[in-house]
């Protein structure tokens, strides 16, 4: 496979693993209840990094991304420098891939179109609330990130670390890095995504 489009389907199976999600409102509720800063419509930018062990050998990645959240439906353009390179639109009822050379690719959920893609599967959940700082801990309990209480082991497994701020003396901080990693129970592959957040203006 040609290295643009190696890239574009990998960069595309990591994030389209990381937008799963249950349905919006059993997700949303509980940061809502405990704080009200969480925001179930939510728009970012930045840059990803991922690096993963796959049938033993070691791959990496990097590229753009935007983010667009809105309550039951997300919306993902991946790019690298010189152009977009897939677009990903999540529903409750299905996940949408659109690649400019490809014919889309279209499943009932993240997990059946990320297996499509790359033939793995990712399966993270919780992307919509790291990059606005929460995590649901291994207790199960909801995780609120803050500069002084920024690492957690999440209830599927993943390793987070909120390395910095966007502004640490605000009442909220908002992360600026995350970083978080994943050492699969059943294999050797290993993933670690450390995602780049654009301030807001």
């Amino acid at each position: 496979m040609p290295p643009m489009k190696l890239f574009a389907a990998a960069l595309s199976a990591a994030l389209l693993a990381a937008c799963a999600s249950v349905p919006t409102a059993t997700r949303t509720a509980p940061a809502q209840q405990q704080d009200s800063a969480y925001r179930d419509a939510f728009d970012a930018a930045g840059k990803l990094s991922v690096k993963y062990r796959k049938d033993g050998n070691p791959e990496s990645l990097t590229g753009n991304f935007n983010w667009s959240q809105k309550p039951g439906r997300i919306d993902v353009t991946l790019s690298s420098p010189m152009a977009t390179i897939a677009t990903i639109s999540i529903t409750p009822q299905s996940a949408t891939l659109v690649q400019s050379d490809k014919v889309p690719r279209v499943a009932k959920d993240i997990d059946t179109l990320t297996a499509q893609t790359l033939g793995w599967s990712l399966p993270v959940s919780g992307l919509r609330d790291w990059l606005q700082g929460y995590a649901t801990g291994a207790d199960g309990k909801r995780f609120v990130a803050t500069p002084a209480n920024n690492t957690v082991t999440t209830n599927d497994g993943w390793r987070l670390r909120f390395v910095s701020w966007q502004d640490d003396k605000a009442a909220r901080p908002q992360p600026k890095r995350i970083d978080a990693e994943r050492i699969a129970a059943a294999s050797a592959d290993e993933l670690a995504i450390r995602i780049f957040i654009d301030p807001q203006g």
